[in-house]
């Protein structure tokens, strides 16, 4: 029998955070690529946004631009950007953030309109390249705030993370219960048992990750653990879920077969609305409120 594939889990939404430096609140926007930091927010404390243009058109600014873009971006305009490397040091020299967007399809910058949350954002490799024109010792600062909240994200990621591993395991207990008083036969030998259990378990696995415990292995040799440990909390949460409704299958007698369509319908309605737009910001807040 076929069983639908799980749907993939939605690219990651943009998520906004702050950070206080030096009195001064910066504004960090994450997103599928990475950790962009407003420049804008940065350059307040230093006299304004003038300052972003002026460190735009420094040929040493240039350089360390387009050398990030050609490591980071495939679709990067080189001859674009050799034209405004020449020009770079002449009086008449001017680059905005857009300009440089636009002409090069630079992806290491982004200009946000808005009133809140607007402005001139850097991928964090940048943004602490500009911290250091701006002032070195404020650069230190930066770094060590935006280290500060990565830590703490990480740490929140982890608690729940391990919060949906226990309640999975929790869960499972109720449904070997159901497996040895509905399933198991008596007189049958522990080798046999433990094969029981093995086959309920991968019932889940096909179900949830479309793949069995085995499968998975042979896929991924070179990686420690069971398909179960690089689940993500969305999957967790949902494998928590259907672990307690398999136990109520099994006492009612259901056929495995019946019990895997059921229970794959399930984790594709859950993981949909678990990834939706909307369920992964909170998700996200969840995170954020350390």
């Amino acid at each position: 029998m076929q069983i639908i594939k799980i749907i993939k889990q939605n690219m990651k939404k943009d998520t906004k955070s702050h950070i206080n430096v030096q009195g001064s609140e910066i504004t960090i926007i994450s997103d599928s690529f990475g950790d962009y930091i407003c420049l804008t927010d940065m350059a307040k404390k230093f006299g304004g946004e003038d300052l972003i243009y002026g460190w735009m058109r420094n040929r040493n600014t240039l350089e360390f631009l387009g050398i990030w873009e050609q490591i980071h971006n495939l679709d990067f305009k080189g001859v674009e950007f050799d034209t405004f490397r020449k020009e770079a040091g002449l009086n008449s020299f001017r680059l905005t953030p857009k300009k440089w967007i636009t002409a090069t399809k630079a992806i290491g910058i982004k200009s946000k309109a808005g009133r809140y949350g607007g402005g001139t954002y850097a991928h964090k490799d940048i943004a602490f390249e500009f911290g250091t024109w701006l002032s070195p010792g404020f650069k230190m600062y930066l770094i060590k705030e935006f280290q500060r909240l990565k830590d703490g994200e990480n740490q929140a990621l982890s608690l729940n993370w391990n919060i949906n591993r226990i309640l999975s395991k929790l869960n499972y207990k109720l449904q070997t219960q159901a497996i040895k008083e509905n399933i198991i036969p008596t007189n049958i030998t522990k080798e046999q048992i433990n094969y029981i259990y093995a086959d309920e378990a991968d019932i889940l696995n096909v179900a949830l990750f479309g793949k069995t415990a085995k499968q998975w292995r042979n896929e991924n040799k070179d990686k420690e653990g069971n398909v179960r440990d690089y689940a993500t909390i969305e999957q967790l949460l949902v494998l928590s879920n259907i672990e307690s409704i398999n136990a109520e299958y099994i006492r009612t007698n259901m056929s495995q077969e019946e019990r895997l369509v059921k229970l794959n319908s399930i984790c594709i309605f859950q993981m949909r609305v678990l990834t939706s737009s909307s369920v992964s910001k909170r998700f996200e807040t969840l995170k954020n409120n350390k």
